[in-house]
């Protein structure tokens, strides 16, 4: 070959190794390790998520570490300005950062509940929040909620009713330990976790002085109303028999002024009965049995919650309706009789 031949060749191939530099993170293999800004090497699967994954490269900024080992002993991280990546060999590796990262960070990053991530952020159908799905809890975003995770039977439930495009919307809290969840005694506690418009789910494991579909586990929901007669509405079903379902009604102060004391009865206990379901779904699969026994338990309640001398009212601070107890017939003075023996909580239509 001549010298000129051979002098452009050389020249050429400079140039190709030039331009391969310059794309250096888009061609380079997964198996190289390449320094993008500042000192740290990009290795691995972190490499591939750092480079290949849109998005994530932008959003983490420059490494600020070296791929560093997990206090499990299995996985890996690598940190960068504005979040991590974290990888092990059953999940892969995820970028996290964010909010969605500050959350799962406040709950023990992959040493928690939540685990390792298996995606990365991943935008919701309504193209307004955005979410992360770990081992056992997905968290959600949006702006108006921040980041929370779900998990668990109220994820569960949470999910068959549409997730975040469904009637409870986003979550506006993690779960959290509450009291009075399956009754009204001060020792029946458990699990809730609130959603938007004034919407919650409750969960709790089940104890022998709770409503009776919580002597056992129950799952809950409930919404706050803040109508003219009703607070707030709690339904409880029992996790193993979904017939075996109670409602919990918060009246308020004017509510136990009894309802039907006004001119029109009638009206003011089917507008009573509306505010109830205004912000809670009515009980899954409710028959039309169980909607009319419901409905006189809600009627006895309004009509029988006098004054009580040591305080309060007869009934309790809640009038509970349950779905098991059957629908009174007969003439209006003979229902009402039979609702007054029975102090609302009627067994039998005898």
């Amino acid at each position: 070959m001549d010298k000129p031949k051979a002098s452009r060749l050389l020249a050429a191939l400079a140039a190709c190794a030039a331009g391969a530099s310059l794309l250096v993170g888009v061609q380079a293999t997964p198996a190289s390790a390449e320094t993008f800004c500042g000192t740290h090497s990009v290795d691995g699967a972190i490499w591939t998520e750092y480079t290949q994954t849109p998005g994530v490269q932008q959003a983490l900024g420059c490494p600020t570490s070296d791929e560093l080992g997990l206090p499990d002993g299995v996985g890996r991280r690598q940190v960068f300005d504005n979040g991590s990546i974290y990888w092990s060999p059953s999940t892969g590796a995820h970028a996290v950062w964010g909010l969605i990262g500050q959350e799962w960070g406040q709950h023990g990053w992959e040493g928690g509940y939540m685990g390792y991530p298996l995606t990365d952020e991943l935008r919701n159908p309504d193209d307004i929040g955005v979410r992360q799905q770990f081992q056992n809890a997905t968290v959600y975003f949006s702006p108006s909620t921040g980041a929370h995770a779900v998990h668990g039977n109220i994820g569960w439930w949470w999910g068959q009713y549409g997730y975040e495009g469904g009637q409870y919307g986003y979550p506006t809290s993690d779960e959290y330990n509450a009291g009075h969840v399956g009754g009204n005694v001060d020792d029946n506690n458990g699990i809730r976790q609130d959603f938007q418009s004034g919407k919650y789910l409750l969960w709790s494991g089940g104890q022998a002085d709770a409503f009776e579909a919580c002597q056992s586990a129950c799952i809950g929901y409930g919404g706050i109303t803040n109508t003219k007669w009703v607070n707030k509405t709690e339904v409880y079903i029992n996790w193993t028999d979904s017939r075996f379902t109670s409602v919990h009604v918060t009246p308020t102060a004017a509510a136990f002024k009894t309802v039907t004391g006004t001119d029109d009865a009638a009206s003011d206990l089917n507008d009573d009965w509306r505010q109830v379901w205004s912000n809670t779904r009515m009980f899954p699969g409710a028959t039309p049995t169980e909607q009319n026994s419901t409905f006189q338990q809600l009627m006895c309640h309004a009509e029988f919650s006098y004054p009580n001398p040591s305080g309060g009212h007869f009934g309790g601070p809640t009038w509970d309706l349950e779905t098991w107890r059957p629908q009174l017939t007969g003439d209006s003075d003979t229902i009402l009789k039979k609702m007054l023996a029975s102090k609302c909580n009627w067994d039998t239509d005898s």
